[in-house]
């Protein structure tokens, strides 16, 4: 009698288990529309059929297409690039002639002194606005495109050049207080590529043992000299001008939410690629019903 309940036990035991990681079926899972076509501003109502545990939805807008989930690269993206440049002590009128700003598409990414010399560096000073004295001087827009239409890893460099030593003054100190460069892709889709922080700056000396470029987090400074001549260099990582960030999804329902039906308002005409990915999932397996459906926005 005590075997008979083991095992009656142990089989019921299976059987729960076995219950447990069983996965409510989806097939009946299916979004529908009201109506066929919205106007820009109103609330688009879709319907939901089904029990799906999660719901991811992709708008169709730029940067929630479910096309581009996966998607790291695209070519003809814009490159721009922004800073602000502080000249501060020293020499009035500041010298300008003393900063530079150059790019590379052939530097070969090894951050030594033969390699950046080795490497061709293309001045682009003239296309920046840099500080005549005034603290946070915007740089312009500084467009890059005609890198990026390399389809080559990009590097920038600002340089610190003296040409006369100068014992009885110092040269001005130069701050660069921000610095932002950004891809645009051909769908007006921005991402970042670099700030400040995120820069991956080196610095080198060529002329003037002792200053080199200071860098922090928040800033790059030049150290003044006026015993010898400077040739201090500061470069960025190298970076990739046709990087995207792919698309993601916004979660719209987990497994602790009922959900019957989901609005969105579009606030541009066109015609939208919507999706709805739905998952169901326990701890040893899982399952997912991807539902599209064009979208007809008018003016």
């Amino acid at each position: 009698m005590n075997k008979l309940l083991i095992t009656s036990v142990i089989l019921f035991f299976l059987v729960s288990c076995q219950k447990t990681y069983e996965l409510s079926p989806q097939g009946d899972f299916s979004v529908e529309l009201e109506k066929s076509s919205y106007k820009v501003g109103e609330p688009v109502m879709f319907i939901f059929k089904g029990k799906p545990d999660n719901i991811v939805f992709w708008s169709g807008q730029a940067g929630r297409k479910y096309e581009f989930r996966k998607r790291t690269v695209v070519e003809g993206n814009s490159i721009s690039l922004n800073f602000k440049s502080f000249a501060q002590f020293g020499l009035m009128p500041i010298d300008k002639s003393v900063i530079k700003l150059y790019v590379s598409t052939d530097f070969n990414g090894k951050y030594e002194a033969e390699s950046v010399k080795s490497a061709t560096w293309e001045d682009i000073t003239d296309n920046a606005v840099f500080s005549s004295g005034l603290d946070q001087t915007p740089s312009g827009n500084i467009n890059l495109d005609s890198f990026a239409s390399r389809n080559k890893s990009l590097a920038l460099a600002l340089v610190y050049k003296t040409s006369i030593v100068m014992p009885e003054a110092e040269q001005n100190r130069w701050v660069i207080r921000s610095f932002d460069l950004k891809s645009t892709n051909p769908e007006g889709e921005e991402t970042v590529l670099a700030n400040m922080a995120t820069a991956g700056w080196t610095a080198f000396n060529f002329s003037g043992p002792a200053t080199r470029w200071s860098i922090t987090s928040a800033e790059l400074l030049t150290v003044r000299n006026n015993t010898d001549l400077d040739d201090d260099w500061v470069i960025t990582k190298q970076f990739n001008p046709n990087s995207t960030l792919p698309d993601i999804g916004e979660p719209i329902k987990n497994i602790s939410q009922k959900l019957t039906d989901y609005s969105r308002v579009y606030t541009k005409p066109g015609v939208y690629k919507v999706a709805f990915v739905a998952t169901n999932a326990n701890l040893e397996q899982s399952a997912t019903v991807v539902k599209e459906i064009e979208l007809n926005i008018t003016q």
